[in-house]
Parts: structure tokens; C-alpha cells; sequence
């Protein structure tokens, strides 16, 4: 049996409706791709488990229930007594943009790396086959955490793991740009699977094309490397063979929230599976397609 885990943080969201009114969920990277992982996977043959730690309250008790609906091992979340989850709130304006306002800085998930808090849980973890973990992750740690983090990396490596990384940049939450690029630079060489979001590394490392992303992070990886790159053509790298694949056109998007965490579900999907550098790409894209066809990150099942 195959086993992944994915580890980082999920919040309560709070959606405006207008009129005062808010409508309640939850959401985070992370956990969007353990998701989609689940139901890419056969069930028989792979487990999917997310990694994060909530508190003890009724709303993190009702994220459990719902993510064990969904068919996934909770055994590795870790529950701090008194804490209560982040929470982010989304506001739409006329036009359509949506802008997130967060109260996380308490987040009990900020705590998985510090000191031997959750070392059980990492312990538990530690014979994965797959690693899945985000640039946010890395962000809400501190820098004692975060070298723990690198630590722990090393060591699933070591005991044939492989590792998954998206860096999916979100600036607010790191201290400033230089930072960002000093602990993705650390994190680079110890993937197996990069998937950055080219929007992401121009804004970050003013790269000028998907390619120059794909030669700049391979100075540091033997990894793959998967440029999304929304409607256009997304640029793939392996063992020294390229391919650039453009998606099929959605009309009308409804929702672009959690395409890029959905590709990366449906590509690391298919190359556990053994499919080729293409095919997976091709996974990853028609998932995505799916996906923003529908409000939310989380679409009904295809099919």
C-alpha cells in the first residue's frame, strides 16, 4: 500500500453574502490537494493522510469529521487543548476580485515543528511514500521550525521518501520577499516534485518565462519541475526531458480557487501510478478544468 501524507494548515473561512451575512466553511491549500489525491487514488491500494494540528473546539472537530467523509486518515492530526483554528475571511467586489483578510498568527499549526510538540506525529509519518507540503506551510513557521522542517524533509528522503513542493507564494504571510526566496532556495534541493505557479515566480523572482523558471530551480534540483501557467501551456521538466502542454479552454470559469491545488493532486496522482511526464500533465489540467467549473475549491466528484 501506498502511502501520502500532506501537511499544512486549514482555516475557517468566512464568505460575505452581503447584508452582514457570512456563510461558513473552511479551506487551505494543503488540504484541497489531500482531497483531490484521495479520490485520484484507488483507495485499495493507496491511503491519504493530512497532517496539521487544530484545537478542541466544536469547529475542529466538525473539519475531521468532514475530512474522514471525504476518506481521509485523520490519524495525524494533532489537537492542542484551549487553541482554536486561523480563520480568513473573503469579501468579492463588483468586478469580481476577491480579497482574503486573516487572523492566523495563534494557529496551533504553527506549532507542528516546534520543539518535539508533534514529534509523534512526525514519527508517524516518517515511512510516507509521498510528502506533500506548500510554501504556506513553510511561511507560518518560525525559523527554528522551519530548519526542522528541512530536518525532516531530509530524513523521509533518506528512508525513501519522496518529497512534493509547491511554492505557492503568498507574500503577506512572509516577512518579506528576501526571506521567501532564502527558505524556497533551502527547499529546492530536497524535492522530488516542485510545482510552482508561474504568476508566482514572477512576482517573487521576476522570471520572464516559464522556462527560465524550470532553469532557475533547476540549478538547485534534480526534481521535477511543473510550471502551471493558468490557460496557458504548462511547462514540465524530468530527467532532462521537457514538454509543454496547453490545456483545454474553459468557458466562462466559474471559481479559479483551487485549480492549481487540484493539478498537482491529479499530476502526482498519475506518476505514482507510473504515467508518463505527458499524461500527467494532461491529469492534472482536466482535473483543473473540472474544478473551476464549479464555486469553491472543492468540486463534486467527475463523474
Amino acid at each position: 500500500v501506498t502511502s501520502v501524507v500532506s501537511a499544512g494548515e486549514c482555516m475557517i473561512e468566512l464568505v460575505e453574502l452581503g447584508d452582514g451575512l457570512m456563510r461558513r466553511g473552511f479551506g487551505g491549500d494543503t488540504l484541497n490537494t489531500a482531497i483531490y489525491l484521495r479520490r485520484c487514488l484507488d483507495p485499495q491500494r493507496c491511503t491519504v493522510s493530512y497532517m496539521t494540528v487544530l484545537g478542541d473546539d466544536p469547529y475542529s472537530d466538525e473539519m475531521v469529521g468532514t475530512w474522514k467523509g471525504e476518506g481521509l486518515d485523520c490519524s495525524l492530526v494533532g489537537r492542542s487543548p484551549g487553541s482554536l483554528p486561523g480563520i480568513h475571511a473573503v469579501r468579492t467586489d463588483a468586478s469580481g476580485e476577491r480579497t482574503f483578510h486573516y487572523w492566523r498568527d495563534r494557529a496551533p499549526v504553527r506549532d507542528l515543528y516546534r520543539d518535539d510538540a508533534y514529534a509523534e506525529l512526525l514519527a508517524a509519518s516518517a515511512s510516507a511514500d509521498l510528502f506533500y507540503f506548500s510554501g504556506i506551510t513553510l511561511a507560518i513557521l518560525d525559523d527554528p521550525s522551519r530548519h526542522r522542517l528541512l530536518d525532516d524533509l531530509r530524513r523521509r528522503r533518506e528512508n525513501g521518501g519522496r518529497i512534493a513542493f509547491d511554492p505557492n507564494l503568498r507574500l503577506r504571510i512572509w516577512q518579506d520577499a528576501g526571506i521567501a526566496r532564502h527558505w524556497f532556495k533551502a527547499v529546492y534541493p530536497l524535492c522530488d516534485f516542485l510545482l510552482p505557479t508561474f504568476d508566482d515566480e514572477i512576482a517573487l523572482w521576476r522570471d520572464s518565462s516559464p522556462q527560465d523558471v524550470i532553469e532557475r530551480i533547476g540549478e538547485h534540483t534534480e526534481g521535477e519541475i511543473v510550471v502551471k501557467c493558468g490557460s496557458d501551456a504548462t511547462h514540465a521538466r524530468a530527467c532532462g526531458q521537457g514538454v509543454s502542454v496547453k490545456p483545454e479552454t474553459v468557458r466562462d470559469p466559474v471559481d479559479t480557487t483551487g485549480a492549481g491545488d487540484s493539478f498537482n493532486a491529479a499530476y502526482l496522482a498519475a506518476r505514482l501510478e507510473g504515467a508518463s511526464l505527458q499524461e500527467a500533465v494532461h491529469a492534472g489540467q482536466a482535473l483543473a478544468a473540472h474544478v473551476i467549473r464549479h464555486p469553491g475549491a472543492i468540486a463534486p466528484p467527475l463523474g
